[in-house]
């Protein structure tokens, strides 16, 4: 029987790159990267709240959503020109967590 750690509801649950900013490195032992399974962006969400909810909760907001000011990126693209938080993960993916960046 396959364990539910290899995979998700019949997906393969890809190992991906989480980089983290700055700011959120406190929060996960001042690591700059981090290596989850998961199988869309969901689950690296899902993952962080498990293993690091400092970090989840400087990212989402109490509802679950991605907190305004937060952009993820797969690889070089914006999750919205994807398919937002249901965007598939593959093996060897970067999933990027960028603060906004704002001034005047």
């Amino acid at each position: 029987m396959p364990s539910t750690s290899s995979t998700q509801l019949g997906q393969e649950t890809a190992r991906v790159r989480v980089r983290l900013p700055g700011p959120l490195r406190d929060y996960c032992g001042g690591a700059s990267e981090l290596t989850l399974p998961a199988h869309n962006l969901h689950a690296v969400l899902d993952r962080l709240a498990e293993s690091h909810p400092e970090v989840h909760r400087h990212i989402c907001e109490e509802t679950g959503s991605v907190r305004r000011h937060i952009n993820l990126f797969v690889n070089t693209d914006h999750m919205r020109e994807l398919d937002g938080l249901d965007t598939t993960l593959h093996p060897g993916d970067v999933v990027t967590i960028l603060p906004a960046v704002s001034g005047g």
